[in-house]
C-alpha cells in the first residue's frame, strides 16, 4: 500500500509539468487546447526513438520540448490566422499528431526497458555519490524504510518541477507575462494597448505544450515505453489537475495557483491509485475514475458555495427580522409614552 502511494507520488509530480502546461492555455489564455493529448505523445515518441537510436536521453528530451513548442504554435497559426474555432483547431492538431507519432516511432509502441534514460543517468549519480544512502537513511529514521528501491526519481523530479513552477511565476509577472493574463482575460482591452494579440496566443500555446512535451518525455523514460495511444485523456487529466489543486488549495495569487495545479496533479494521481485498489474496479475503468474525478471537482465546489451562499442570505434576513422587531419595539415604546404624556 505505501509503495503504490509513494509510486503515485512520484508519477503525480510528473504529470504536473504537464498539468501547469494546461494551466496555460486553459486558465491563463482561456484556450481549450486539445493538442495536448497529441503532444503528450510527441515528447514521447521523439525521445523514445532518439534514445533507441543512441542519443544522450538529456538531448533527446530537448528536443521532444521543441517539438511540443512546435506542435502548439501551429495550432496558434490555425486559430489565429486561419481564424478556426479554438476546440476545433486543437482537435485538427491532435488528429494530425496521431499519424506525425506513427512516423516518428514506426510502429505503436518503443520499449525503453534495456536503454539508458535520463533516470538511469540520474539514479547512477545518486548511488555514486551516496545520496541514495543518505536519503533512504533518513527516511528510516522517520519510519518510512522499504519504500522504494531509489530516491532519485522523486527527489530530482522534485527539484525539476519546483524550478519549472518557480520559472513559471517568474515568466507570468515579467511584461509578456501580463500581456499573456490579459490576452486570456480581455483581447479586446489588451489591443488597445497595441499589443499583438494573435503572437501571444501562439507564444502561449507553444510554451504549454511544450511543458506537456517534456511530461511526455518524462513519462515515457519513467515507464520504460512509449505508446501511440497514451496521450488519450490527457486533457482530462490536466483539467482534473488544474480543478483539484484550486478547489483544495485556493487561487489567491499566481505562485498559490501554481503550487495548487502541482498539488492537484499529486493528489489527483493519489487518488486513482486509492481507487484502482478497490475490489471491483479495474485498470480498464481509469478513464470512468477520471470522469468521476472531474465531475466531484467541479460540482463539489459550487454546492460548497451554494450552501455558503445560502447561509449567508439567511443570516442576513435574520438581522433584517431583528432590525425590524426591534424598530417596531421601539415604535410601539415612543407611542406609549406619547400617549401617557398627553393623558396626563
Amino acid at each position: 500500500m505505501s509503495s503504490a502511494m509513494f509510486g503515485a507520488v512520484e508519477s503525480g509530480i510528473i504529470y504536473a509539468i504537464m498539468a501547469l502546461g494546461v494551466y496555460l492555455s486553459f486558465r491563463i489564455l482561456d484556450f481549450p487546447d486539445l493538442t495536448v493529448d497529441g503532444s503528450f505523445v510527441t515528447g514521447a515518441a521523439i525521445t523514445a526513438i532518439l534514445i533507441v537510436n543512441g542519443t544522450n536521453p538529456f538531448f533527446a528530451t530537448l528536443l521532444a520540448i521543441g517539438a511540443g513548442f512546435i506542435a502548439g504554435c501551429i495550432t496558434g497559426l490555425l486559430h489565429t490566422k486561419g481564424k478556426i474555432n479554438p476546440l476545433l483547431a486543437g482537435i485538427l492538431m491532435m488528429i494530425a499528431l496521431y499519424s506525425i507519432n506513427l512516423r516518428i516511432m514506426g510502429r505503436s509502441n518503443v520499449p525503453l526497458l534495456n536503454e539508458e534514460s535520463i533516470f538511469t543517468k540520474i539514479e547512477a549519480f545518486f548511488t555514486s555519490t551516496g545520496l541514495d544512502a543518505l536519503f533512504a537513511s533518513m527516511a528510516a529514521a522517520i519510519g518510512l524504510q522499504n519504500l522504494t528501491s531509489t530516491w532519485s526519481v522523486l527527489i530530482s523530479m522534485l527539484v525539476v518541477t519546483a524550478l519549472i513552477k518557480v520559472v513559471t511565476d517568474l515568466f507570468l509577472r515579467t511584461q509578456i507575462g501580463l500581456a499573456l493574463r490579459a490576452t486570456g482575460d480581455n483581447k479586446r482591452m489588451i489591443r488597445s494597448f497595441s499589443a499583438n494579440t494573435d503572437q501571444l496566443t501562439i507564444l502561449g500555446l507553444g510554451l504549454s505544450n511544450a511543458l506537456v512535451a517534456l511530461a511526455g518525455a518524462l513519462i515515457a523514460q519513467y515507464s520504460s515505453f512509449a505508446d501511440v495511444g497514451m496521450g488519450i485523456g490527457m486533457i482530462i487529466i490536466g483539467l482534473a489537475s488544474v480543478i483539484i489543486g484550486e478547489a483544495i488549495f485556493g487561487t489567491k495569487t499566481i505562485a498559490v495557483t501554481t503550487f495548487a495545479v502541482v498539488g492537484g496533479a499529486i493528489v489527483y494521481r493519489i487518488v486513482v491509485s486509492l481507487a484502482l485498489r478497490v475490489d471491483f474496479l479495474e485498470t480498464g475503468d481509469m478513464k470512468l475514475i477520471t470522469a468521476v474525478i472531474v465531475i466531484a471537482a467541479l460540482v463539489l465546489p459550487q454546492l460548497i458555495d451554494g450552501q455558503k451562499e445560502r447561509r449567508r442570505k439567511k443570516k442576513k434576513r435574520l438581522q433584517q427580522e431583528t432590525k425590524i422587531n426591534e424598530m417596531k419595539k421601539g415604535g410601539e415604546g415612543y407611542a406609549s409614552t406619547k400617549s401617557n404624556s398627553q393623558s396626563i
